[in-house]
């Protein structure tokens, strides 16, 4: 029997390193880690989801994406014949999204972002994972390997200004219910994991772990 190919994408401005405790089943799956690219000029959401689509040569794969990196897994299944589409501590639409994220887009406020956010790890670290930061600087430090200013421009616009108000049917949610950057209060139908903040591909892994192979052959996940 051939292994199931699972992508991995990560969220705003990290490496693919978030996913260093993730371990699948080696005789049944896998895993194969993307990385973030610098977007070229002008290029649309969708131009790089299909420019990134390019990397899964695999048939028939599962594609896994943490927050933006989900929501940009969600427009790369528009260019591939997908197993499955898995997003974490992400969006299924701009309707899940939190207040400020609609007050951004009306304003334009996103505008002033970016510049603090390359010169300040700490407010990068704030907008791509949530408070608590002084504990976890070491944390971000090591995960949030993308500081390129043309690439937080880009992202933060991308993701502002997401245009999709339709849920797929078929892409399952994983969130946890103590998410603080999409509180889980404005989530629409998910396997919900207690305890789980906006990092929790880090903190519990071990969940994942023994849950993600359920998930991806279509088995029900221990109840949490």
């Amino acid at each position: 029997m051939s292994r199931i190919p699972v992508y991995f994408m990560p969220g705003l401005a990290a490496s693919s390193s978030i996913f260093e405790r993730i371990a699948l089943p080696v005789d049944g799956f896998e895993m194969i880690l993307l990385e973030w690219e610098l977007p070229l000029n002008n290029e649309s959401l969708s131009e790089y989801a299909q420019r990134i689509s390019k990397k899964v040569t695999h048939k028939n794969p599962v594609l896994i994406g943490v927050s933006f990196g989900g929501i940009l897994v969600q427009e790369m299944a528009k260019f591939l014949e997908v197993r499955k589409t898995i997003i974490i501590s992400s969006v299924k639409s701009n309707l899940e999204f939190p207040t400020t994220f609609k007050v951004a887009k009306t304003t334009k406020a996103y505008k002033l972002l970016p510049t603090s956010l390359v010169l300040n790890i700490e407010n990068l670290a704030k907008f791509s994972f949530g408070d608590k930061i002084k504990q976890r600087l070491d944390l971000y430090k090591k995960f949030l390997s993308v500081r390129d200013k043309k690439y937080l421009d880009w992202a933060i616009e991308k993701i502002i200004l997401w245009d999709r108000t339709e849920i797929e049917k078929n892409v399952i949610h994983i969130h946890g219910d103590a998410d603080e950057v999409f509180p889980i209060k404005n989530i629409e139908k998910c396997i919900v994991v207690k305890g789980g903040t906006h990092i929790m591909i880090l903190s519990k892994f071990k969940w994942f772990n023994a849950n993600l192979p359920k998930i991806i052959l279509g088995q029900e996940v221990e109840s949490v």
